[in-house]
């Protein structure tokens, strides 16, 4: 049997940060307002209260119902104030202080009828105690009204108006025994942070989803929770999200990288902040291909329980003038609205590419692009930690490693033998085979030079080899396997070698150094 939900309601918009900015505006008599957001309900909530708090009226208009109010004198208003500038004439004559909420106001604003007509109420407006506030889920402002209007974002909700929203779910569940309720302070406030960039809508439904579920709300609806983060992202059409089922344990070897997130697992919460640390802002990891950098990516939000979102350059960037720079910003909204993640940049060099030539190859995209991008890594204070990674130097522009975009960047080598026997034994543990039966010694030196993704399809190959000879898989089986192989570092040796004396002034390494990777080149491939 399930449990249905409380009927929905909006906390008190006190809790909301984005009433002091209103409040101010519409104390100042600004008499156009535009709130950017999803949360019609929530926005009127936030009037509502105001204009209680100030004795005003409260109208609002839609393209169905036209003009009505919804508090103060009950007056009505004809059906002819379903038309745009039948209503805003009637807004016009109101006598007494008001705010008139206009809900399905801006498709109309490509009406130059509609415009000219908004534009004369306001200026009408100025005189009287009346405010117009247009909410809608995308900014469509017309260049006449961009010196009348005053556009303000309404964030989602924060940690206070989730926290109010799941109190009075855990308030409705006990008054109504429809449901077990099994959290304490610390499940609670998991659970809240686990909802952070949901509306309020969104969060209510994965709320009672989770008391539908199992009957009971506990910290156990996390993992519902976050698939419904799951799919604001993939409605975004711009970010990926990514299961984050690789343990950073599961990393073989880059020790001096894995110390330095340890150092930062506790970074992201309060007593961070009041200790004086800003937050973790992200690493920039440059590396041969194969070695790993992609797995770290996803064992950092696997060890820090974040989400992973992975941002693909290629989706940024469209035909249209202006919408590379606005799918930029609209991803790095949806990363800051799920926030605590980590937004993995994948390959960023071919994303960021040409970015120096660009004004006379696209008109100057990909430096706007680039320009967006590092003003964000600059100047981010949400919880977004950016794992950007990189095989090439060449296509780097050089505003991207300067201090302060990222906190480090980070040099993935080949791996050391030590590190490709403890790679060997996880591929081999993996396949649900005993590292102990074979002799690694042999196997290590044989895969001198090799990358751990080469190590790994070196152990897969010797699985379908003894498939086919219908055995279990033997230490002949590997060691044929990884002497048929041809590593990357035979094939393109003197680009890594420049890859390495580049980074070996300006990086930090991720393994503890050693001269044996370097050795095992020359010895193998001389």
């Amino acid at each position: 049997m399930t449990a249905p939900g409380p009927e929905k309601r909006a906390p008190a918009p006190e809790a909301s940060p984005i009433i002091g900015e209103v409040e101010v505006r519409l104390r100042a008599r600004y008499p156009l307002l535009y709130l950017v957001s999803w949360e019609e309900q929530r926005v009127v909530a936030i009037l509502r209260s105001l204009a209680s708090r100030h004795g005003s009226d409260l109208l609002a208009w839609t393209v169905i119902r036209g003009l009505h109010r919804l508090s103060g004198r009950a007056s009505a208003f004809g059906e002819g104030t379903r038309d745009p500038i039948e209503a805003l004439a009637e807004v016009s004559k109101l006598a007494t202080p008001s705010i008139v909420v206009l809900e399905d106001f801006h498709p109309f604003l490509n009406d130059p009828a509609v415009v000219r007509a908004l534009r004369e109420t306001t200026q009408a407006l100025k005189s009287a105690h009346v405010s117009l506030v247009i909410v809608a889920p995308v900014l469509n402002l017309p260049v006449e009204l961009e010196k009348e209007a005053s556009v303000l974002d309404v964030p989602l909700p924060a940690f206070p108006e989730l926290a109010a929203l799941l109190k009075e779910i855990i308030t409705a569940l006990w008054q109504g025994s429809r449901a077990s309720v099994n959290l304490t302070n610390e499940s609670g406030e998991r659970l809240v942070r686990a909802a952070l960039g949901l509306t309020l809508s969104e969060a209510e439904n994965a709320f009672a989803k989770a008391v539908a579920h199992g009957n009971t709300l506990s910290a156990d609806a996390i993992p519902l929770i976050l698939e419904e983060k799951r799919q604001v992202i993939r409605k975004s059409g711009l970010l990926e999200y990514h299961a984050t089922d690789v343990e950073l344990g599961g990393v073989g070897g880059l020790d001096c990288l894995k110390r330095w997130l340890d150092a930062r697992t506790a970074a992201f919460g309060e007593p961070a902040r009041r200790f004086g640390l800003p937050e973790p802002r992200g690493v920039l990891l440059l590396g041969v291909q194969g070695c790993g950098k992609s797995m770290t990516a996803k064992g950092i939000a696997s060890h820090w329980r974040m989400p992973l979102l992975r941002l693909d350059m290629g989706r940024v960037f469209s035909g249209l003038v202006g919408s590379s720079e606005e799918n930029l910003r609209r991803a790095i909204a949806v990363a800051e609205g799920i926030a605590p993640a980590v937004l993995w940049v994948d390959e960023i060099e071919k994303g960021m590419a040409g970015a120096s030539s660009s004004g006379s190859t696209d008109s100057g995209v990909t430096a706007r692009v680039l320009g967006t991008f590092l003003t964000w890594l600059q100047e981010k204070t949400s919880s977004v930690f950016v794992v950007a990674t990189a095989n090439r130097i060449d296509g780097l522009p050089p505003e991207l490693l300067r201090k302060g975009r990222f906190d480090e960047i980070f040099f993935i080598d080949l791996p050391s033998a030590a590190e490709r026997r403890e790679i060997l034994e996880i591929h081999i543990r993996r396949r649900r085979r005993d590292p102990a039966r074979f002799d690694l010694d042999r196997l290590v030196a044989s895969s001198s030079g090799f990358s751990g993704a080469e190590i790994e399809q070196a152990v897969i190959a010797a699985l379908y080899a003894a498939f086919a000879d219908r055995s279990d898989v033997t230490q002949d089986h590997l060691a044929a396997a990884l002497t048929e192989t041809f590593p990357l570092s035979q094939t393109m040796r003197e680009e890594i070698e420049r890859l390495r004396d580049w980074a070996g002034k300006r990086t930090r390494p991720a393994s503890t150094p050693g001269s044996e990777a370097p050795r095992a080149l020359a010895s193998r491939f001389a």
